[in-house]
């Protein structure tokens, strides 16, 4: 037994979490090859999974998915959160964002320059750095919040860049990234951040290699369309994407979106990054999450 299988397998004994070799170790002889890192979450597989994280992770392993996102990461109990970073390790998977502060959905916060608002924020920030470091999360999802509706749109913007400053000086050291996510004014009407371009210029002021752009793909197409291009005049500032198809929210190919060409266009980009499959089932139990994996097997079928 070589060192690191030693050091795993000494870890998960100790924190009684040894499971099965089954569990660990998955056929893959026929298991679909994807070309780009898609990232399911918790749930959405488990008719076929049960309820239990780790059975989970290894039906999505079985699939053929080399990633994983948890929005709810910060909110699980440590030993949960290691059980499923060890469970990710011993399975080269890659871990994907999870939010990283209370988001403010109905009252101004980072936009309004309130500085209890602005402690608070850094102090959740602070505390996601250790989550962050016990799942190997590199990126964590920042939403500055709602408008400051009493405040010009420029004051408000400097305020938000401010505090991001503050926040990139405590990420920079671990190398972690928080990813700024524009959404879309039908399903979150008043937030502060809503349009690429306006991220993009956010991450220019803030200048930091800790806060970058999440480019959601549904929120984007309901909020400025034009895709493609949007996603190249971003590109230097994008770390992250996110999916869903429009309209419904739900796996590629149940709405307008060309997730073929998209997926190409972002393959062709070179990215290696991770694509959170943040989105519903459009049918249920069992039928509906087969039907998501051949969703993603289709439009991932770009290179022929």
């Amino acid at each position: 037994m070589n060192r690191r299988s030693f050091v795993l397998n000494s870890t998960l004994a100790s924190t009684g979490i040894l499971y099965a070799n089954s569990v660990f170790s998955n056929n893959k002889l026929n298991t679909y090859k994807f070309n780009l890192n898609y990232a399911p979450h918790i749930g959405m597989f488990k008719h076929h999974a049960g309820s239990d994280p780790i059975s989970q992770l290894s039906f999505m392993i079985d699939q053929g998915f080399t990633a994983f996102e948890d929005n709810n990461m910060k909110k699980r109990d440590v030993e949960t959160q290691k059980k499923i970073a060890l469970f990710m390790m011993s399975n080269n998977m890659q871990m994907g964002v999870f939010v990283a502060h209370t988001i403010y959905w109905k009252e101004a916060n980072l936009a309004s320059g309130n500085k209890e608002k602005r402690t608070e924020f850094l102090k959740e920030i602070n505390e996601s750095v250790e989550v962050a470091k016990r799942v190997n999360a590199k990126w964590i999802t920042v939403v500055p919040g709602h408008l400051d509706l009493r405040l010009n749109i420029g004051y408000q913007t400097s305020n938000v860049i401010e505090s991001l400053k503050f926040a990139s000086d405590i990420l920079e050291p671990h190398g972690i990234m928080m990813v700024l996510e524009p959404l879309n004014f039908r399903n979150h009407p008043g937030l502060f951040l809503s349009k690429s371009p306006q991220a993009y210029e956010i991450c220019k002021s803030v200048n930091s290699p800790s806060c970058k752009i999440l480019f959601d793909i549904y929120h984007q197409q309901i909020q400025e369309g034009n895709l493609i291009p949007n996603i190249e005049s971003c590109w230097d500032e994008i770390a992250y994407f996110q999916i869903g198809d429009n309209p419904g929210r739900n796996e590629p190919t149940t709405g307008e979106i060309n997730y073929k060409n998209i997926f190409k266009y972002i393959h062709d980009k070179g990215y290696k990054g991770v694509l959170g499959m943040e989105h519903g089932n459009s049918k249920s139990k069992k039928e509906g999450e087969k039907a998501v994996i051949e969703a993603y097997k289709k439009v991932d079928n770009f290179l022929i």
